[in-house]
């Protein structure tokens, strides 16, 4: 996907802020059985044609809107992911200054789950 050169500029900016997680480390922490809420910030038609198993979906849209009352715990381990790391990205800066403070986006997002090979499903 072409994306244009405003866009990256924020995406930047965000991740700055931001920690990202790569798929290898959110696949050990699976293995583990780490605590963490895994957030699908993807449009409802990305999500209806496949997602994360486990995952919840928030899209981004509505991320900043819902989260408090569905992630009332503001401490809670976050991983957002959306196609490929960019959306993700500015969902988690916005969850930072709502006051959540272990978010992470997953770099390479919804593309590097499934090269990764994790568990899908669909709707």
């Amino acid at each position: 996907m072409h994306h244009t050169e405003e866009f990256v500029a924020i995406v930047n900016d965000a991740k700055t802020r931001v920690r990202e997680i790569d798929v290898d480390a959110v696949a050990q922490w699976l293995l583990d059985n780490t605590a963490f809420r895994l957030i699908d910030v993807r449009e409802d038609d990305e999500w209806r044609a496949g997602h994360a198993a486990g995952a919840q979906h928030m899209g981004r849209g509505v991320l900043e809107r819902d989260i408090v009352g569905q992630v009332p715990d503001k401490q809670e381990m976050l991983v957002l992911y959306c196609g490929g790391g960019f959306r993700s990205a500015l969902a988690a800066d916005n969850a930072q200054k709502m006051g959540y403070s272990n978010v992470f986006s997953l770099s390479g997002g919804w593309k590097a789950w499934l090269k990764r090979g994790l568990p899908t499903t669909t709707t």
